[in-house]
């Protein structure tokens, strides 16, 4: 049996504010970080240390050994700058100091600018912004910092001239509409406050949860107190996990997000981190969102985010960067569930289904802590115990949209896994009606079709879309070659499965399949040479006996060929 494919859901769907923007370029704030040289004398292994720390999440530790480096080789300035960027990510107070070393570095004078800024210095923040080059990221990032910090220094019309050209532009028209809507929204002008969120709102096309908090409060506080509580609403179809927070930010609807200038800031810094962590470019986002938190330390979206990007590699550092955030934040029931998650990942489980259990009890009506719990008991093998969970979350969700396919696709994984097939298939079927193109959900029904030997036709179909789609997943173009073998085509299923075990090796289903190809295509001792090589890959339970029948039988088989190989010939 192919591993489950788990579908998590990203607790952050709604917190790119930059989504128009997928094609900026990534090079910015921290791309003039040059290679470091080879380190030398006694700084070398501090050095060493310090970037394998780096390289594992482990931030603090990393910039440690980097300032030791440093204080043993301070005339080297490419160990001076990362040994800027180090204490930057981690948030260190030596970041300011070895920034004021560094006049022509970007992040470094981002971080001296947020100082003058938080001191109530504009003008000097200001010059500093200006002072960068119009290139990269810095291009996109400039207006921005520059009207907020006209608007800081009490130059509220300086501010909206500012960003006019980019709002009557077309490149990333929607973040600056936004920006200057908070602008003139501050700043009282009510008329101009509501154009500029309208067309913010009609540029980026669908909600995203700054702008919607932004929007709601300004139409709050003007008196429309139904399109506010339906602005927030519309969060909501970006699916469960930001839906547990609506009721707590439609308490709170009528209190600004960005409040003062720092803010503004922050907020701007966050936009584009959300940006690039859609691109994948994770070391330029953090930098911004560290910048964002130094602005900003009560900022929830930009920890969140921050979060997002260490749990990955590190899910106890992330669970740290959420402690800072208060019981009472309007997110705090997103940040409750994001850290039952990341519990999950440190081996927490019980905790983890504690804070689940709270709450569940304090958002009685929201789906996603009965969904995040199924998930958890399912990857316990706790197969009913999740079904039951998931039932729960169904039962929670009775008008399912194409953003619900994921519940119905990881309770049809428990379903089948407890031998509950018809509940199991009719949940597949369901999911793709939700979302018909999704490749997990093709993969999982036309693997399991083929595995029972019923529809390979529309099998092959599903797995074939799956395959386009995903063209680089081991386990869809295991179940190519798997549904290849089962039609009696052993040859092109050795093809599929050979490159399935390339993309990932050490999967023992796949490494099997791949033995049983071998196998049917007369290949004998590659066929027992994958077999075993999928027992000592840590096979599921069930899938044990299995494949030990097969080496038994096989080697059975081959005996009295061996034997009879060995008989002396008979003389002429």
């Amino acid at each position: 049996m192919q591993h489950p494919r788990s579908f998590r859901r990203s607790a952050l769907l709604a917190l790119s504010l930059l989504s128009a923007c997928a094609a900026a370029d990534p090079s910015g704030p921290t791309s003039q970080a040059a290679e470091l040289q080879p380190p030398r004398g006694l700084a070398a292994g501090a050095v060493l240390a310090g970037r394998f720390a780096e390289s594992q999440g482990d931030l603090d530790y990393g910039a440690d050994e980097l300032l030791k480096a440093l204080a043993q080789d301070p005339d080297s300035p490419t160990l001076r700058q990362q040994t800027f960027l180090a204490c930057l990510l981690a948030g260190r107070p030596e970041a300011a100091r070895l920034a004021r070393q560094q006049p022509d570095n970007q992040a470094a004078q981002l971080l001296l600018a947020g100082v003058d800024a938080r001191n109530g210095n504009w003008d000097q923040a200001r010059q500093r912004f200006l002072n960068m080059p119009k290139q990269g990221l810095t291009q996109l990032l400039q207006p921005l910092l520059l009207a907020w910090t006209e608007y800081g220094a009490g130059h509220p019309d300086t501010a909206l001239d500012t960003l006019k050209p980019y709002v009557d532009g077309q490149r990333f028209r929607a973040v600056y509409a936004f920006h200057a809507a908070m602008i003139a929204d501050l700043s009282g002008r009510e008329a101009e406050a509501g154009r500029l969120y309208q067309t913010a709102q009609t540029a980026f096309g669908t909600p995203n949860l700054d702008l919607a908090r932004a929007l709601a409060s300004w139409q709050a506080r003007g008196g429309q107190t139904e399109a506010a509580k339906q602005t927030i609403a519309a969060l909501s179809q970006f699916g469960d996990d930001l839906a547990i927070a609506v009721p707590r930010l439609e308490a709170d609807v009528a209190q600004r997000p960005v409040r003062q200038a720092t803010d503004g800031i922050a907020a701007a810094y966050l936009a584009l981190a959300a940006a690039l962590r859609q691109q994948d470019a994770e070391d330029f986002a953090s930098a911004l969102l560290r910048l964002a938190l130094d602005m900003r330390p009560d900022f929830t979206t930009a920890r969140l985010l921050s979060s997002d990007l260490i749990g990955s590699r590190r899910p106890e550092l992330a669970l740290a960067v959420l402690t800072a955030v208060p019981a009472n934040d309007p997110l705090a029931p997103l940040v409750a569930l994001r850290r039952a998650a990341l519990l999950d990942r440190t081996g927490q489980q019980a905790e983890a289904l504690r804070i689940l259990a709270e709450l569940e009890q304090s958002s009685p009506n929201e789906p996603s802590p009965w969904t995040l719990q199924g998930a958890i008991l399912r990857d316990q093998h706790k197969w009913p115990e999740s079904v039951s969970a998931y039932d729960h979350a169904v039962a929670l969700t009775p008008n399912p949209t194409h953003v619900n396919w994921p519940l119905f696709y990881e309770r049809g994984i428990a379903e089948e896994r407890a031998h509950d097939w018809p509940h199991a298939e009719a949940d597949f079927q369901t999911a793709l009606k939700l979302s018909p193109d999704e490749p997990f959900v093709l993969n999982y029904l036309g693997y399991s079709w083929t595995e029972q030997g019923t529809h390979l036709a529309e099998a092959r179909r599903m797995i074939e879309r799956a395959a386009a789609a995903r063209p680089n997943d081991g386990a869809i173009v295991d179940s190519l070659g798997w549904i290849s073998l089962r039609e009696g085509d052993p040859v092109r299923a050795v093809k599929d499965l050979e490159k399935a075990v390339e993309l990932q090796p050490e999967d023992s289903t796949i490494n099997g399949h791949l033995g049983d190809a071998y196998w049917a295509a007369g290949r004998k001792l590659e066929a027992l040479y994958q077999w075993r090589r999928a027992l000592s890959l840590n096979p599921e339970p069930e899938d044990v006996p299995k494949l030990e029948a097969k080496l038994h039988e096989a080697q059975s088989a081959e005996q009295p060929k061996q034997a009879q190989s060995e008989l002396p010939k008979p003389t002429p």
